[in-house]
C-alpha cells in the first residue's frame, strides 16, 4: 500500500472537517458556509500548511462543474442585451481608469507597499479588480433559487461578458493563442443534435450524472487540447444542451457534486500564499473599493431601463472580486511585474469581500423594502418590458412556482374552478413553454416586493399556492405577502418536517409536505382506482 498517499488524504480529511466545523458556524450566524471554508483556508495558511493534491484536483473539478451548470442555465439572448454587454463594457472602463490612476496616485505619493509602482502596474491591479466572482454568485443564487430570475440572469450575463475578457487577458499576457485547430470548435455546434438525442435516452439514474461529468470534463479537455480556456469548454458543453427538456434535471442532479467539489476551491483562495501582515494590510485597504464597484453597476443598470429593485439585487449580488484577480496577480507575479505579495492583498481583499457580499445579500431585501421610495426616484419612468409589473387578470386563485408540483396543482385547480386559476413562474422560458401549453401563465419574480404592491391595489386573488422547489424562495414570498397585508389564505410545499414547520410560523395556512404526502396520495390513488374497476 502507498503509505504516502493514505498520509495525503488523511491531511486532506482534517482540512475538509475543519472546513466543516467554520461552515456550520458561518451558517449560524446568517453567513455563507463558503466564508467559513475561506476561513479555514487562511487559518491553514497561518500555521503554514500547503494546499494537498486532493484539494486542487476537487478545486479544478468544481469550477469546471460550475461553469458547466451555469451553460445549462444560461440564456444566450440575456447576453445581447444592453443591459449586460454595455453594462459591463462600462463598468471595466470605468473601474480600471478610477481604480488605476488612485492606486498610482498613491504610489507617487510613495504610500509602503505601492511606491514601486508603474502606471501599467497600476492599471494591471486595477483590471484584476474590475471582475467579479462567477463562482460566488452563482452559488449564492442557486441557493436563493433566483439563477433564472430577471436580476440573476442580468448578474450571470455580466459575469459571462466578464470571463470573455478574462479569457482574452490570458491570451495576451501569456502569449498563448489559440491553435488553428479551434476552428474546429464550431463543429460542435451540428453535433448539438446527437449531444440532445443522448441525453434523451440516458434515462434519470447514474448515467444522467455520468453523462453530465463527460460533457464538463470532455468539453473542458477538448478545449485546452487546441490552446482555449477549458472553463470555457464545460460552459459551452452545458449551453449546447441547454435547450433540452432534462437540462434542468441534470442540473440539479449534479447540483451535490458541484458544492462538493467547490469546497476545494474556497479552501485552495485561503490557500494561495504565506501572508504578511503589510499584504494583508494592503488587501484590507482594497476591499471597500467593492462598494464603488456595486454603486457603479446600479448607477448603470438603472440608467439602461431597469427597475431599482432589480438593479440593487444585481449589484449586491456582484458586490465582490473575482478569483481571476487571483490569476492576474499570479501572471504578474510570474513575469515580474508585481512584487509576490501582491497575491496576498488580492486573495485577502477577495475573501474579505465575500463575506461584505455573503452579508449584504442576506438583507438586500430588506435595504430596498426600508427606504422603498428612495429607490424607486432613481429608476427611470421608461422600463424595459421585461422588468414591467405584472397584471393577474382578475384571476382568483395563483399558483406560483410552475414546476412539476407546480403545473400539477395548476391543472387541478384548473379544473375544478376553471380560468379563474393563473400560474407565476420566475423562468420567462418555463412561463413561455406553459402559455404554448394553454396554460395562464405569467413571468414574474414572486419575492419581489414591487410585484406584490402593483397587484396589492386592485388584485382578487383569495388563495396563493407556493410551489416552488427552493424552501427560502417560499419563505421570501410569504415575507412579502405579510409585507402587503395579504388577507387571502396561502399554502405551501416542503420537503421536511422543519421546513412545514417554519412555513406555518411565516403565515402559511396550509403546508403540504411533499415526500410524507406523497405516500397517501399514492394510497389514494390506488384504492380510488379499485373502486372504479
Amino acid at each position: 500500500m502507498d503509505f504516502q498517499w493514505v498520509a495525503i488524504a488523511l491531511g486532506d480529511v482534517a482540512w475538509i472537517s475543519l472546513a466543516f466545523i467554520l461552515g456550520l458556524l458561518s451558517r449560524s450566524v446568517g453567513l455563507p458556509p463558503l466564508v467559513g471554508y475561506l476561513a479555514t483556508g487562511f487559518l491553514l495558511n497561518i500555521y503554514g500548511i500547503a494546499s494537498g493534491e486532493m484539494l486542487e484536483k476537487l478545486a479544478d473539478l468544481g469550477i469546471t462543474l460550475l461553469l458547466f451548470t451555469v451553460g445549462l442555465k444560461l440564456n444566450l439572448r440575456v447576453l445581447a442585451r444592453p443591459q449586460v454587454w454595455a453594462v459591463t463594457s462600462l463598468h471595466t472602463a470605468i473601474v480600471v481608469v478610477v481604480f488605476g490612476f488612485s492606486i498610482y496616485a498613491l504610489a507617487l505619493a510613495g504610500v509602503p507597499f505601492l511606491s514601486d509602482l508603474s502606471l501599467s502596474h497600476a492599471l494591471l491591479i486595477a483590471f484584476a479588480l474590475s471582475f467579479s466572482s462567477t463562482v460566488f454568485v452563482v452559488k449564492v443564487l442557486e441557493e436563493r433559487g433566483e439563477v433564472a430570475s430577471l436580476h440573476g440572469q442580468i448578474a450571470v450575463g455580466i459575469l459571462i461578458m466578464q470571463d470573455i475578457a478574462a479569457v482574452a487577458f490570458l491570451a495576451i499576457s501569456t502569449g498563448k493563442w489559440p491553435s488553428v485547430w479551434a476552428a474546429l470548435i464550431v463543429l460542435l455546434i451540428p453535433l448539438r443534435f446527437v449531444l440532445h438525442r443522448l441525453l434523451q435516452y440516458v434515462g434519470h439514474g447514474e448515467l444522467l450524472v455520468l453523462y453530465g461529468f463527460m460533457l464538463a470534463m470532455g468539453g473542458a479537455e477538448l478545449f485546452e487540447l487546441v490552446g482555449m480556456k477549458g472553463d470555457l469548454g464545460a460552459l459551452a458543453l452545458g449551453l449546447l444542451i441547454a435547450s433540452h427538456p432534462k437540462a434542468d434535471e441534470m442540473a440539479k442532479t449534479m447540483l451535490g457534486f458541484k458544492d462538493l467539489f467547490l469546497l476545494g476551491f474556497f479552501l485552495a483562495v485561503g490557500l494561495s500564499g504565506q501572508p504578511t501582515l503589510v499584504a494583508v494590510t494592503a488587501g484590507v485597504l482594497l476591499a471597500p473599493l467593492v462598494f464603488f464597484k456595486s454603486a457603479l453597476f446600479f448607477a448603470l443598470l438603472t440608467r439602461f431601463r431597469l427597475r431599482a429593485r432589480t438593479s440593487l439585487l444585481a449589484s449586491v449580488n456582484l458586490t465582490n472580486f473575482s478569483e481571476f484577480g487571483l490569476i492576474v496577480a499570479a501572471i504578474g507575479v510570474g513575469n515580474g511585474w508585481l512584487d509576490s505579495q501582491w497575491l496576498i492583498a488580492i486573495a485577502t481583499a477577495l475573501s474579505l469581500s465575500f463575506a461584505i457580499a455573503a452579508a449584504l445579500t442576506t438583507i438586500s431585501r430588506r435595504i430596498y423594502r426600508q427606504k422603498q421610495s428612495f429607490w424607486k426616484s432613481l429608476q427611470k419612468d421608461e422600463l424595459i418590458a421585461d422588468d414591467q409589473p405584472l397584471d393577474t387578470k382578475g384571476a382568483t386563485i395563483a399558483v406560483i412556482g410552475m414546476g412539476g408540483v407546480g403545473t400539477g396543482a395548476y391543472n387541478t385547480m384548473r379544473d375544478k374552478y376553471g380560468d379563474t386559476v393563473i400560474g407565476i413562474d420566475i423562468d420567462p422560458v418555463t412561463a413561455k413553454n406553459h402559455r404554448k401549453a394553454g396554460r395562464n401563465v405569467l413571468h414574474g419574480d414572486s419575492s419581489d416586493a414591487d410585484f406584490w404592491d402593483r397587484i396589492q391595489a386592485d388584485h382578487s386573488l383569495e388563495l396563493v399556492m407556493l410551489a416552488m422547489p427552493k424552501f427560502t424562495t417560499n419563505l421570501a414570498v410569504l415575507e412579502q405577502l405579510k409585507q402587503v397585508s395579504f388577507e387571502g389564505r396561502v399554502a405551501a410545499t416542503a420537503k421536511f418536517s422543519d421546513e412545514a414547520t417554519a412555513l406555518k410560523q411565516a403565515g402559511a395556512d396550509t403546508v403540504f409536505n411533499i415526500y410524507t404526502e406523497a405516500g397517501a396520495g399514492f394510497a389514494g390513488h390506488v384504492v380510488a382506482q379499485k373502486a372504479e374497476s
